[in-house]
């Protein structure tokens, strides 16, 4: 089975300050850890970029390991830099697993427990009954998410199939970290070091 990796990091940081897929967490990039674990198991590895491509692709050790895409309009909303990321996957790939860079702290077993069936339209990984990141989606869903307007969200498509989701409970409470401003990367790198 040939599964395409998709991370999206073209966000502009406004509220960190600094481009999050640089922030670091034991030593590794944000982004440089998500593309080492996905591209264990997903071929391509695809990054949409944005704001602070260049340096973003400057800091990176792993750019070797994906297809690194600048997109555009990333200004005009994330599903863009989704969509964008979407384009390149290849024809001959089954799915995609699909997060966003300032989710960082997913496991690798997450991963494979994720992509042990990929029967269903979407397999969710769930911790203590919460949902996080990343996601599975079958390639027959490709296309709902290429429809939506720069104004939508994944969440919409998500939603719409509610009823084909997979839920995969994992022991990884990373699946839940979210990144969006300086106390929440302190909180998480705090809790690293406890």
């Amino acid at each position: 089975m040939s599964v395409a990796g998709l991370i999206l990091a073209a966000g502009e940081s406004r509220r960190m300050g600094f481009p999050k897929a640089l922030l670091t967490l034991r030593g590794e990039t944000f982004v440089d850890h998500l593309v080492q674990c996905f591209s264990r198991h997903c071929w391509p590895v695809v990054v949409t970029l944005g704001g602070d491509a260049d340096r973003i692709r400057q800091g990176m050790r792993a750019s070797a390991n994906a297809v690194m895409l600048y997109n555009p309009d990333w200004r005009l909303g994330q599903i863009t830099s989704m969509q964008c990321g979407l384009r390149a996957v290849p024809a001959d790939s089954e799915g995609v697993l699909f997060t966003l860079v300032d989710h960082p702290n997913v496991q690798p077993a997450t991963i494979l427990a994720l992509l042990a069936d990929t029967s269903a339209k979407l397999a969710v990984p769930r911790f203590a009954g919460r949902r996080g990141h990343p996601i599975y989606f079958s390639r027959e869903l490709i296309p709902e998410f290429l429809a939506l307007p720069a104004s939508g969200a994944a969440r919409d498509i998500v939603n719409r199939n509610a009823t084909a989701i997979r839920y995969v409970d994992v022991e990884d409470p990373g699946i839940l970290d979210d990144v969006d401003d300086p106390e929440t990367y302190k909180r998480l790198v705090t809790a690293e070091q406890s």
